[in-house]
C-alpha cells in the first residue's frame, strides 16, 4: 500500500437545517486501503459518500482529495480520473445494450460528438470487451442491460468503472439489493479488481460480516460521528455490539 493520501478529512461538519448530519469528522485514508463504512441507519454514512464526491455540500471543515481541495476539481475529465462512484440501483441506462453503458465511463474524456457515434458504433471496443471479459460478461455485451440480473448488471456497473480508470472508488451499499450469494461474488470480484488496479475503495456496508471478510479497514459511524476507526482485525463483537445496541424503549 502506497503512503500517498487520497482522502484527507479535517472536522468535517454538515447540517441538514436544524439536523447534524455529520459532526466533525476527522480520518485520513491512504492509496490502495480497502476500508467498510459502516453503522446503523442514519449514522451518516451516505452523507459522507456524497460530501466526498461533492454532490453534498460541507458545512464546515476541510476535505481534500489526493492533497487538493474538492473545491479545486473542475466537474470532467480530471475529476472522473480522480473519483468513480457505484450505487446499489446501478446507475445504468436499462434500454441500451451493455457495451453502452461500459463506455459510458469514457463519456467525460470523449466530448459530445464522439459519444453521440458511439451509440451507433461502438467506440473502443476493445476495451470494453476487456472490462466485461474480467467481470465474466462478455457474452452480454450486445444484451439490452435491463434483461440482466441485478447481480449481473452490478457487474457491467463494475465494468463501467474500469473503462473510466478513477483513483478512488466510493461504493454506496452496492450489494443492499442483491442475495447473499450474488453480493458474496460482487465483493469478491470488486475488492479483488480495486487491489490489483492498486486504487482506493470506500464502502459503505450494512453486513458487518461482508466488511471483515473483504476490507482491512473498518470506519464505524453513529448519530454523525466516527464511533470506531480501526483495522479490520482489531474490531472486536463488543465494539460490534456497542455501535449497533438499541436502546431501550427504542422502536426496532
Amino acid at each position: 500500500m502506497s503512503s500517498k493520501q487520497m482522502i484527507e478529512a479535517k472536522n468535517l461538519t454538515k447540517h441538514f437545517e436544524r439536523k447534524i448530519a455529520l459532526s466533525s469528522l476527522s480520518f485520513t485514508i491512504k492509496q490502495g486501503e480497502l476500508v467498510a463504512l459502516i453503522g446503523p441507519s442514519g449514522a451518516g454514512k451516505t452523507t459522507l459518500l456524497n460530501s466526498i464526491i461533492g454532490l453534498v455540500p460541507i458545512s464546515g471543515g476541510d476535505l481534500l482529495i489526493d492533497g487538493q481541495p474538492l473545491s479545486a476539481y473542475k466537474k470532467g475529465k480530471v475529476f472522473a480520473k480522480k473519483m468513480g462512484v457505484i450505487r446499489q440501483q446501478f446507475d445504468l441506462i436499462g434500454p441500451l445494450a451493455v457495451i453502452h453503458n461500459v463506455l459510458a465511463g469514457k463519456l467525460s474524456e470523449w466530448g459530445t460528438i464522439k459519444s453521440l457515434f458511439s451509440l451507433l458504433v461502438p467506440q473502443e471496443k476493445g476495451l470494453a470487451m476487456k472490462s466485461l471479459e474480467r467481470v465474466g460478461l462478455q457474452d452480454k455485451a450486445y444484451e439490452i442491460t435491463s434483461t440482466l440480473s441485478g447481480g449481473e448488471q452490478q457487474r457491467v456497473a463494475m465494468a463501467r468503472l474500469m473503462v473510466q480508470k478513477p483513483e478512488i472508488i466510493l461504493a454506496d451499499e452496492p450489494v443492499a439489493s442483491l442475495d447473499p450469494a450474488r453480493a458474496d461474488d460482487i465483493l469478491s470480484m470488486l475488492t479483488k479488481i480495486v487491489s490489483e488496479e492498486n486504487q482506493t475503495l470506500i464502502t459503505s456496508l450494512h453486513s458487518v460480516e461482508y466488511a471483515r471478510k473483504y476490507f482491512t479497514r473498518i470506519i464505524s459511524m453513529k448519530n454523525g460521528e466516527i464511533f470506531f476507526d480501526l483495522p479490520t482485525e482489531q474490531v472486536t463483537d463488543d465494539l460490534l455490539a456497542e455501535l449497533y445496541q438499541i436502546q431501550s424503549g427504542a422502536a426496532i
